[in-house]
């Protein structure tokens, strides 16, 4: 309850900020973020179009990856109407596909730009049961699979960024709360949606894919420490917000729901703010593995603090990917 209170007045927490607290308004403590290149997935729309706004506005030159290359565009320009001196490139890549997945690390490597920041924000809510064109479930394939092949193609530019500028990297995978909701094996689940129509169910297959991403994280972490990479990755909630995930189902029903839900509900300069701050904010700098809510260090779900569970998932993963080069 005394939680419940605090989100709903905006309380700060320990970081000084908190549910109410904007993209902008975490982001004046690092204001001149020049020296930093940023990838932002899913920045057509929503909290990824204000991220990448707000990013913009203190400096960042800005990649945009998108599958709707119109959509980006206008996002873009949207942008450099309002900061003129913005740099922004926008690339194709669809998340669900390997092979656009490997084209866009590809293209983006050949600019010989660095690389700071990676924010793995673009996510994806199937109603109906969709297979992808590797024959994976398409939620887990956009979701997931798709941003761990990303940073996987992109880790060693990371790296050779931070070591070259003495710039940290940072790696931000926005997940949900709704990843609590799971506790089974994921990897069990998703062959059984994967092959069966009949068990799949909307709902439990995204919060599928938002575990992963936790797990991703945390297997991720241990990883880079390993190479001792001076590079962090973290995981966000971003709260809960109205945005396209809900286009397929516009009608009465779901303005009732989010009615009824409205004073739960962050506006998008609010649900952009944790992303924002995970991904610039100094007192994130060498803080890594760790799961964000409201702008505060929070507790993953009991199922994404299993350190085995991650290895696995993570194991998994990289057979997945290897199964369909061959």
């Amino acid at each position: 309850m005394l939680e419940t209170v605090r989100y709903l007045i905006g309380s700060a927490g320990p970081s000084g900020y908190g549910s109410k607290s904007t993209a902008e308004e975490v982001t004046e403590a690092c204001a001149d973020l020049r020296s930093i290149t940023a990838i932002i997935t899913g920045a057509t729309s929503g909290i990824g179009a204000e991220t990448a706004r707000v990013l913009a506005k203190r400096g960042a030159r800005l990649i945009l990856p998108a599958r709707n290359l119109k959509a980006a565009e206008e996002t873009k320009a949207r942008i450099t109407s309002e900061f003129p001196t913005a740099e922004i490139i926008v690339l194709p890549l669809d998340l669900s596909s390997f092979s656009s997945v490997r084209s866009f690390a590809s293209r983006f490597l050949s600019l010989r730009l660095p690389l700071n920041l990676l924010i793995n924000n673009a996510g994806k809510f199937s109603y109906e049961r969709a297979i992808s064109e590797d024959g994976i479930e398409m939620t887990f394939a956009t979701n997931y699979l798709g941003h761990f092949l990303l940073t996987k193609l992109l880790l060693n530019k990371m790296v050779e960024t931070a070591r070259e500028t003495c710039i940290q990297g940072r790696i931000v995978n926005v997940s949900s709360s709704i990843h609590g909701w799971f506790s089974g094996d994921c990897i069990h689940y998703l062959h059984l949606i994967t092959n069966n129509k009949i068990a799949f169910d909307a709902t439990r297959a995204y919060a599928v894919s938002k575990l992963a991403n936790v797990l991703h994280t945390r297997e991720l972490a241990e990883r880079l420490k390993d190479m001792e990479a001076n590079v962090v990755v973290n995981c966000v909630h971003p709260g809960i917000v109205r945005t396209r995930l809900t286009r397929d189902r516009e009608g009465f029903l779901t303005d009732m729901v989010f009615f009824l839900a409205s004073k739960l509900l962050k506006t998008i300069p609010q649900a952009a703010a944790t992303t924002c701050y995970a991904a610039v904010h100094p007192k994130v700098e060498g803080v890594t593995g760790k799961y964000f809510a409201d702008c505060n260090e929070a507790a993953a779900s009991k199922a994404g603090c299993n350190t085995a569970e991650a290895a696995r998932l993570w194991r998994i993963s990289e057979e997945m990917i290897v199964e369909q080069e061959q």
